[in-house]
């Protein structure tokens, strides 16, 4: 069924917002107009000549609109909706807490470098670099000042109950506060050094490095010197300098975006300082919105929670611009949105596009080597569906305790973190095929979007299963495969695989060498690494409340705040007297039975 184009009259000709959904009342995409009649009938009369459109089109079975006063308000309200429904075809960023900023925690005595995760802009008084959408750039960087600048590592706790200096100290990673093997002032110059550095503010560094690797190689400490050699090459690789000073000396960020058919790709060069020091890129695909619509969208979901940022230079004049800066600048330090005709600012704008297509063409021939092993895959295995869309499962337990699954997700070939699911296994019949008949009932019940492959770590008795659980919920659209070792052993070596399908009394078996075998391989060992992972936290985790349950006086309530504050039984046991009467739920007979412990 499709949409009613008679409605198309009766559309309100305000401004507003738009909310296109399918036949089962399923989000499709949200858009906004100054006139929603107008911009509603481009969609049908065939004036919005993107291919993409008719696809869209298609799909559509029923349009609500919502009346704003203004523009700002058509701005705030679809970035609302949004977030909300997450339709299939906006633009929309993954959450902040996925992005990782450096902290030095000034706020201590003796402060350290730490990765944290911030939703929100931050009201202490600690420093705060980034944030970083790459977490193993953040770590790099991280590891790098930690070479450079031997600050402590150790937890606020351990610093406070040490009376020896750790391991650190020996082997010249740390200058050992916690013992005074140096002097406050001497340990705030190194602090001040990590902030300068993080800042762009260090020509010395590099200077000082290059004079002690020369010095090295003159003593023969050839080792010592290729050491400098590559802590040098981090360096540079990390501050990209070729743009020194460009930007004036301030926090910038220049936005390139490339769209080619369904796809978007965004490049972000940061500047700390009028110094380009990393760049960031955010991809999307089946996105249908104008450029114009894509980059207000970026601008409103990924500059309205944290950001170091004074000026964000875009490619595009847009005609919500001010609306934007305004609603940026909210709760925030003004924000300055520029679109640059000509200068340098403009050439940067043509670096940043030179970037995005760049890596668009390396997605793009991954996704082309990914597509020709999945058809390979569907090939081998006579698989009914295109397999674009791959769930595996896998179970662990010892002894049927502390039993559980995991279930891992793989798009177009590769693996979707967020897609994961972990489960507690929860009925009580013994062995593995019970398990798995209840994990895909409970799996397979609530989903609305079913995979086209599943996957199973197992035989010919756990592809029966999941055909038994399918069939008993009507699902038919889905081809299944199991696939185990010979030998039933996870390892890497190259052994025959047994693969299970549907119909073949007897398993195939995969030349060891073939592509499909790896990518099949891959998909269950990631499923096989997240249950194991899962079970072993699942075990410690009971053993740890199993032991605390034993102290008289402490019940469930008061040990899963003693581990939530502590994290582990060997803090517990350090802890002092005043860290436990802070919390509030122990009184005195149970501070005393647990310093006894």
């Amino acid at each position: 069924m499709t949409f009613n184009k008679n409605l198309l009259d009766k559309m309100p000709k305000k401004c507003g917002v738009y909310i296109m959904k399918d036949f089962s009342n399923r989000v499709l995409y949200v858009g906004k107009a100054k006139n929603l009649k107008n911009r509603i009938k481009q969609y049908f009369l065939g004036k919005d000549t993107r291919a993409s459109v008719s696809f869209l089109v298609d799909q559509i079975f029923s349009i609500d609109t919502i009346i704003v006063s203004n523009d700002k308000e058509a701005l705030i309200l679809e970035n609302t909706l949004i977030k909300k429904h997450q339709p299939k075809y906006n633009i929309l960023l993954k959450d902040d807490k996925t992005y990782v900023s450096i902290m030095i925690n000034t706020s201590h005595k003796w402060p350290m470098i730490k990765l944290v995760r911030l939703k929100t802009q931050p009201k202490d008084k600690n420093l705060y670099f980034g944030p970083y959408t790459n977490i193993k750039a953040a770590r790099s960087v991280k590891d790098l000042l930690l070479k450079l600048f031997p600050l402590r590592q150790c937890s606020n706790s351990e610093i406070q109950n040490r009376t020896r200096p750790c391991i650190l100290y020996d082997i010249g990673k740390c200058i050992a506060p916690c013992v005074n093997k140096c002097t406050k002032k001497e340990y705030d110059i190194l602090v001040e050094n990590v902030v300068q550095f993080l800042k762009g503010k260090d020509p010395t560094i590099l200077k000082n490095l290059k004079s002690k690797m020369k010095l090295a190689s003159k003593n023969l400490e050839y080792e010592k010197a290729n050491d400098f050699l590559n802590l040098i090459k981090q360096i540079k690789h990390i501050r990209l300098n070729q743009f020194v000073d460009i930007l004036a000396a301030k926090n910038s960020d220049v936005l390139g975006i490339y769209v080619e058919s369904h796809f978007v790709m965004i490049v972000k060069l940061i500047f700390l300082n009028g110094r380009l020091t990393t760049s960031e890129h955010f991809s999307f695909f089946e996105i249908f919105s104008p450029k114009e619509e894509i980059l207000e969208t970026f601008l409103l979901q990924h500059y309205s929670k944290t950001t170091t940022s004074k000026e964000v230079i875009i490619p595009l004049k847009l005609k919500n611009m001010k609306n934007i800066e305004k609603i940026l600048s909210k709760d925030h330090k003004k924000i300055k949105i520029i679109h640059p005709i000509k200068g340098k600012k403009k050439e940067l704008i043509k670096l940043s596009f030179e970037n995005a297509k760049a890596l668009f063409n390396q997605q793009k021939d991954q996704k082309s080597l990914n597509e020709k092993k999945l058809l390979q895959l569907q090939e081998s295995l006579k698989l009914t569906n295109f397999p674009h869309h791959i769930i595996c499962f896998d179970t662990s337990n010892i002894s049927e305790t502390s039993k559980v699954a995991a279930m891992v997700t793989f798009i177009d070939g590769e693996k979707e973190k967020s897609k994961m699911k972990l489960f507690k296994i929860r009925t009580s019949k013994k062995g593995d095929i019970a398990a798995f008949e209840e994990i895909l009932y409970r799996h397979f019940s609530k989903i609305k979007i079913l995979p086209d492959l599943l996957v199973l770590d197992g035989g010919k008795a756990h592809l029966n299963i999941a055909i038994k659980v399918l069939n008993k919920l009507n699902i038919a659209n889905v081809d299944v495969i199991s696939i185990s070792k010979e030998s039933a052993k996870h390892t890497k070596a190259l052994t025959k695989e047994k693969v299970f399908i549907p119909h073949l009394k007897e398993p195939i078996f995969i030349n060891p060498t073939s592509p499909t075998l790896f990518l099949l391989q891959k998909i269950r060992d990631e499923a096989h690494r997240a249950a194991i992972t899962f079970h072993k936290k699942t075990r410690a985790k009971k053993t740890i409340t199993t032991k605390l349950i034993k102290i008289p006086g402490i019940g469930n309530k008061k040990t899963l705040i003693l581990l939530k504050t502590f994290k582990s039984i060997e803090n517990l046991k350090k802890a002092k007297k005043k860290d436990l009467e802070e919390l509030k739920i122990l009184n005195s007979k149970d501070i005393e039975k647990i310093l006894k412990f």
